[in-house]
């Protein structure tokens, strides 16, 4: 599997990644997260996404561009559904419940229809940080790579773009992803907060947060250009 020389080859190739995750392969943490992923493999376990996407959301979203910065958990774990960015399915996919719901949420806030798709990798490409916390998972077991160290490598990440990007703007959607507020600057970022988009929580506030316009509106107050949330 050897995840250490992906994350060398698709993240670290990128001079500010490199630069803001320097020696973080090495560390024992890392290692042991390493281990544990190819005894997965090697006892027969189906891990998603396919090991060239694990680290898609750094790939896609080089760090002097993040503009914005969306946590999810851990990834899909139906077949074919986790694709390396947080909430996102590749287009052939059937929409999942909680990217339904954000796709509701645009409606409501810009007006934008449904685009037919769950490929949200335009975003990425705007500077739009899809992250989830844990970037691996057992197939059919959600939260199954839970605490085996891909909490600290996330963390990581989240607090280099942190200190090293300026104005970013965070959404934190549900109490694992506001967990992490104790790591952003609030008073150098936008910390945006509402409920998770899943059917279980997104009426409780997610529904009507209109974080799509509020983070266009942070962006531009600080001269940065908006986001094209319009997928179609």
């Amino acid at each position: 599997m050897n995840l250490d020389k992906l994350l060398e080859q698709q993240v670290l190739n990128d001079k500010h990644w490199q630069t803001a995750l320097a020696g973080e392969k090495e560390q024992p943490y890392f290692q042991q997260l390493m281990q544990f992923l190819q005894q997965e493999r090697q006892q027969g376990q189906t891990v998603f996404p396919p090991k060239e996407r694990i680290f898609a959301a750094l790939q896609t979203t080089p760090i002097d561009g993040v503009k914005v910065v969306i946590l999810g958990q851990d990834p899909y774990h139906g077949a074919g559904q986790a694709n390396g960015l947080c909430f996102s399915v590749h287009r052939d996919i059937a929409i999942p419940p909680s990217l339904q719901n954000i796709y509701k949420e645009l409606q409501s806030d810009l007006g934008l229809a449904h685009p037919g798709h769950g490929d949200l990798s335009a975003w990425a490409e705007q500077g739009v940080l899809l992250l989830n916390t844990v970037l691996t998972v057992r197939a059919g077991q959600p939260q199954s790579h839970q605490n085996r160290g891909w909490e600290t490598f996330t963390n990581r990440v989240i607090s280099a773009v942190n200190e090293r990007c300026e104005h970013v703007v965070f959404m934190l959607w549900g109490k694992p992803a506001q967990s992490k507020m104790s790591m952003i600057d609030s008073r150098r970022h936008t910390v945006l907060t509402a409920p998770h988009p899943s059917p279980l929580s997104a009426h409780r506030g997610f529904l009507g947060c209109r974080h799509f316009s509020k983070a266009n509106a942070a962006l531009q107050k600080h001269g940065q250009a908006p986001i094209n949330w319009d997928l179609r």
